[in-house]
């Protein structure tokens, strides 16, 4: 495979932005803390790594470990209180660079041709595969992740890295629905009461993610069909029925109803969502109760993010030290506060319910429910997600 950039953007097409605007967005309610380590953070790859040892003493001597570890990542990504402690604990200055989607993090390492100088990187999993195949990530030594026995094995050995040998997971999430019980009072469980309630008692109040692959999952999941298919026929009936029914009762494509200011401005009745921007929005409202959150059924979207070594990096002893020391339920758990996400770290859940988080069940779903879920990947149909999601917009505003 050749590993020219031209190549990588088309395995990598820039339309697959649903992880580029979760965690900016979300992140950017905690930036304020952040400033310090995230202040350098700039929205292009090309950033200088920046200082994220913070104030308290961090050792700089480093030992085996060396006395440094750069860490490319999705913007605000992160509790800076984690780096802090690490350093702390084991020595090396952690530094941050961000960048905005997956197809950026891929087009910089190759560039740089094993000299990007970042040691840790963070795909979304659909991606590792191309990544693996251009030589842009190193493999693991699980010998020096001995935390890896806290992983709850069900977000392990998935098919973009069975064995995990070149990602291990960083966080998850998944995609629902919320819906105001004040205007729709009859039970909702399914993707097909939501494009039920959404034409009916929520028409003009409801809202949808503006994401190709989010926005199709909403036909394909409700008609049992696989949301990755790349049959012409189910393309074309999805984009029959999301853009000629079901968009002229749209009224926003909203990435961010709850923590975006719709879900507590009162704006939507009915509003797709991810599970930690959901559950920001419940925080945030001030009668939660009249609100209900829905992981339908038949099925899902499972999303997860990734801890990798880039290929070259030049302290792979302190990546692989700072990604064991993320898996450890204690460090695991302020990245669950920071971000409302489920690290897949066992005892976890435990912890945070001692520390008085709110809505777990947002977080921590049940067996049960993660068994429902889909991988998403790239392929052929990615393209036509864009265009059924553009011409659905247009249908809306018409």
């Amino acid at each position: 495979m050749s590993t020219n950039g031209n190549d990588l953007r088309v395995l990598a097409p820039t339309s697959l932005l649903r992880q580029i605007n979760r965690r900016r967005f979300l992140g950017g309610m905690a930036a304020a803390a952040a400033l310090p380590i995230l202040n350098a953070c700039g929205g292009g790859g090309g950033s200088t790594p920046s200082s994220a040892s913070g104030a308290g003493g961090a050792s700089s001597g480093g030992g085996s470990l060396g006395d440094k570890l750069s860490i490319y990542t999705w913007g605000a990504y992160d509790n800076p209180k984690t780096f802090t402690n690490f350093t702390t604990a084991l020595g090396p200055k952690v530094s941050i660079s961000s960048y905005d989607s997956n197809p950026e993090l891929i087009a910089k390492l190759v560039s740089a041709k094993g000299t990007s100088g970042y040691d840790i990187v963070v795909p979304t999993g659909p991606y590792v595969p191309q990544m693996v195949a251009n030589k842009l990530l190193m493999p693991l030594d699980h010998s020096k992740l001995p935390n890896m026995k806290n992983y709850d094995p069900a977000y392990l050995n998935k098919p973009w890295d069975q064995g995990n040998k070149y990602s291990v997971p960083k966080d998850w999430g998944s995609t629902g629905y919320v819906y105001d019980t004040t205007v729709i009072t009859r039970p909702m469980t399914t993707w097909n009461d939501f494009l039920d309630a959404a034409q009916n008692e929520a028409s003009g109040k409801t809202s949808v993610i503006d994401d190709p692959d989010e926005f199709v999952g909403l036909y394909f999941f409700a008609n049992n069909i696989k949301w990755t298919t790349t049959d012409a026929a189910d393309l074309q009936k999805c984009q029959d029925f999301l853009v000629k029914k079901l968009a002229p009762h749209i009224l926003k494509f909203d990435a961010y109803p709850g923590s975006g200011g719709g879900m507590p401005k009162g704006q939507y009745a009915l509003m797709q969502a991810w599970n930690g921007d959901a559950r920001q929005g419940f925080l945030a409202v001030s009668d939660p109760n009249k609100y209900k959150w829905v992981l339908p059924k038949p099925a899902s979207h499972l999303w997860i993010d990734n801890w990798s070594i880039a290929d070259g990096a030049p302290h792979p002893d302190a990546a692989h030290a700072f990604i064991n020391y993320v898996l450890d339920p204690e460090h695991s758990l302020l990245e669950i506060e920071f971000m409302g996400y489920n690290t897949a770290i066992n005892g976890t859940e435990d912890k945070a319910k001692s520390s008085g988080l709110k809505f777990l069940d947002m977080i921590y779903l049940t067996p049960e429910q993660v068994a429902e879920l889909e991988s998403g990947e790239v392929n052929s149909a990615t393209q036509q997600h864009v265009a059924i999601l553009n011409a659905a917009k247009a249908a809306a505003a018409a």
